[in-house]
């Protein structure tokens, strides 16, 4: 099963996107046994400013129609890691051929947006910054597929 991650606004070079681009390739090692990965980041812009609506309009337009969609929303359900994991596994056992991970911009996500999310997933009532929305999301991704596999990196 193919991962994408759609995100509004671009990561500058730096710690955070040097963290995403180790876990993403962690991932896709530790996930393509399990059926998972590869893992595909998408950074989208909305250059003219218009808000969520317009970001919206971007989000709605990259999502291919057959794609479950997981929207990252502070409003969204809390989920352990290993439910996390399995969650994951249980989408991949159903054979969608995608799953896209959405992530919103400085203000969130549109309601057209989660309208068209089949889950929404919170890392909690905090707000957190996109790009570190996006480490922590392809960290809990490569702790999944460890998880998943049996190995080492998640402890409980």
């Amino acid at each position: 099963m193919r991962l994408r991650i759609l995100a509004i606004g671009r990561l500058r070079n730096g710690p955070e996107k040097d963290l995403i681009e180790d876990y993403i390739s962690r991932f896709n090692r530790s996930g393509r046994p399990l059926g998972l990965g590869p893992v595909e980041l998408t950074e989208l812009e909305d250059k003219k400013g218009g808000g969520k609506a317009a970001e919206a309009a971007l989000l709605l337009k990259a999502l291919g129609p057959s794609a479950t969609v997981i929207a990252l929303d502070e409003r969204g359900k809390l989920q352990s890691s290993p439910d996390f994991a399995a969650h994951l596994a249980q989408i991949r056992d159903t054979a969608p051929s995608e799953l896209v991970f959405v992530i919103g911009g400085a203000d969130g996500l549109d309601p057209a947006v989660l309208q068209r999310a089949d889950f929404a997933l919170s890392f909690g009532a905090m707000v957190w910054p996109h790009m570190l929305v996006r480490v922590m999301l392809t960290e809990q991704l490569y702790r999944a597929a460890s998880i998943l596999a049996g190995g080492p990196y998640h402890r409980v």
